[in-house]
């Protein structure tokens, strides 16, 4: 936050405030007798206002206390001149350390923010603040409708709550577990990249670069396990997969140019293809993946997702796999290979070579992520393509936001080179393979109406429903009993091809709050499909409703 320093001339050179409790209000003084002492007065309501969204349990308290005190200066809720409580009255209503407040009052007294006037207290210091004008937002947004070239917000996408993590039964895909994020070893990692010499690497613009460390750790360590060999100038670091798909998009489909997706397939593929041509493709598939037939012959480009087709979790085996690529070759298509949960698994699809392990003629252009894997917020993918591809890309991506941040792929590449990202594979990838037995164990006897299925080494189960049975009104009905599910039908260009189906996965939810939630889960369901059958006296300890927003998206 940048602060700017107003006209008037402020007290320089600024004095340290002792603080010492002269000015506590207690005319005995410090040294004064105990027993005389009147009680010492409680804070202002201003002061109870501004500090009311402190957390005394959580870390960095004297953050916290700065935040609250900038956020109140630039709100205008604190004005100039106006004089703080002293440290002890603050740290005594607060429940606080009294070091803890001289702390934070002290930085923001050499940040500017605050004055310190000897023997008369602590004070706001006059800031410029820029106010924010009032506008009538209807007349204001009266007239932009029609100059919208596209209409994003009209195309199907995923949507969670945003507060899904308060949820105890999160059954979603891709999602982040705090219980298995590698705290200890990822703080390491940041440590290591944040001394001065690591600073100053990482801190200049790198105009279309990207790290070269987290490139020769894509090289070296991540790409080879998945039988891939990338030479110099065959990678680009990405803001996650969906960034790298984008820019594929921007790069090779234009208004005129045939482009294929899976049916059902990811939804924002499908939506940027639309928005980029008004038309995908949508290719024909059996049990075994997509089908190299005359639909898929006729394009330009296919996005694919063959270690664990999207939603289904099918795992493409390796002969279709070669099949496609003999068909691509011969009617000259691309293949965008999105795999986008490479590294999860421990089981035996790990062993069977990715399209772009396969390529011999160089066209599979390869979208990589660390989201399911790390945490989505990390926001670090990557794409592996031939030199020509990767050059176009790096000058698209320079045009629309230069890099990725620098300072996240050399902490990424940090923990990658210090051998934690072999060892949290190994833990995560057991931990969702006993997950995924625990749940097919559960499922049949939960939901003996329904069929699941899930393929080798993926982190969720595709669940059909019977005849009549609408996966969007139970989702609702779920999200009330604090279970989340992701209805099918977002995944199918025809959302009536979807309704019986919804997503379970299975990376979110704690494993110790997974058999719970699907028994729960499996009365409400089957409730649904025979709505006379009685609900089991279990269901007395559900728990609280919660309410979705629907302002979230995936």
């Amino acid at each position: 936050m940048q602060h700017h320093r107003a006209t008037a001339p402020i007290e320089n050179p600024v004095p340290r405030p002792t603080d010492n409790g002269e000015h506590d209000d207690d005319p005995t003084g410090p040294t004064g007798p105990t027993a005389t002492k009147p009680p010492r007065p409680s804070l202002e309501p201003i002061w109870r206002q501004v500090f009311s969204g402190l957390d005394r349990k959580a870390p960095g308290l004297n953050r916290q206390i700065r935040r609250l005190i900038v956020h109140a200066i630039e709100t205008g809720m604190l004005r100039a001149n106006t004089r703080l409580p002293s440290s002890r009255i603050l740290a005594t209503h607060l429940g606080i350390g009294r070091n803890t407040v001289t702390a934070a009052y002290q930085r923001l007294i050499d940040e500017g923010l605050l004055l310190a006037r000897e023997r008369s207290g602590i004070f706001v210091a006059a800031v410029d603040i820029a106010q924010p004008e009032g506008h009538d937002g209807p007349e204001a947004e009266a007239d932009w409708s029609s100059r919208f070239a596209v209409h994003p917000s009209k195309l199907a996408m995923f949507y969670k709550p945003r507060d899904w993590q308060a949820y105890p039964y999160p059954f979603l895909f891709g999602q982040y577990d705090r219980g298995l994020f590698p705290i200890n070893n990822w703080r390491e990692a940041v440590r290591a990249t944040s001394s001065v010499q690591e600073i100053q690497g990482w801190a200049a613009d790198m105009i279309d670069d990207d790290d070269p460390d987290l490139l020769e750790q894509l090289r070296l360590q991540v790409l080879p396990r998945r039988g891939i060999r990338a030479a110099e100038g065959e990678i680009i670091v990405t803001i996650g997969s969906q960034h790298a798909l984008s820019l594929i998009v921007q790069l090779l489909v234009d208004r005129d140019t045939p482009a294929a997706v899976e049916n059902p397939g990811y939804p924002d593929v499908r939506n940027m293809i639309e928005l980029a041509t008004g038309h995908p493709v949508l290719l024909n598939s059996d049990a075994h993946g997509v089908i190299p037939d005359e639909t898929f012959a006729r394009n330009r480009v296919a996005f694919i997702t063959v270690s664990h087709q999207c939603p289904t979790t099918v795992v493409m085996p390796l002969e279709r796999r070669r099949a496609l690529i003999e068909a691509a070759a011969r009617h000259d298509l691309v293949l965008v290979e999105d795999d986008y949960d490479a590294d999860l698994s421990v089981e035996g699809d790990a062993a069977i070579p990715p399209l772009k392990s396969l390529d011999s003629g160089g066209r599979v252009i390869y979208v990589g992520s660390f989201s399911k894997v790390l945490a989505p917020g990390l926001r670090v993918g990557y794409v592996v393509a031939p030199r020509p591809v990767i050059r176009e890309l790096r000058m698209l991506r320079r045009v629309i936001m230069r890099h990725p941040p620098i300072n996240n792929q050399r902490t990424l590449a940090t923990f990658i080179a210090l051998g934690h990202y072999r060892q949290h594979l190994n833990r995560i990838g057991n931990e969702m393979l006993a997950r995924a037995r625990l749940i097919a164990r559960i499922l049949p006897a939960a939901m003996p109406s329904f069929t699941f299925t899930r393929g080798e080494g993926a982190a969720n189960f595709w669940i059909e429903g019977p005849q009549g049975f609408d996966s969007r009104a139970a989702a609702a009905l779920a999200q009330a009993q604090g279970i989340l599910i992701e209805p099918g039908d977002v995944f199918f260009a025809d959302a009536r091809d979807g309704r019986r189906f919804f997503r379970l996965g299975f990376g979110a939810i704690p494993t110790q709050r997974i058999e719970a939630g699907l028994t729960k889960l499996g009365v409400l369901l089957e409730n649904a499909v025979a709505p006379g059958r009685a609900e089991p006296s279990g269901g007395r300890d559900r728990e609280p409703v919660r309410h979705f927003d629907g302002a979230s998206s995936s």
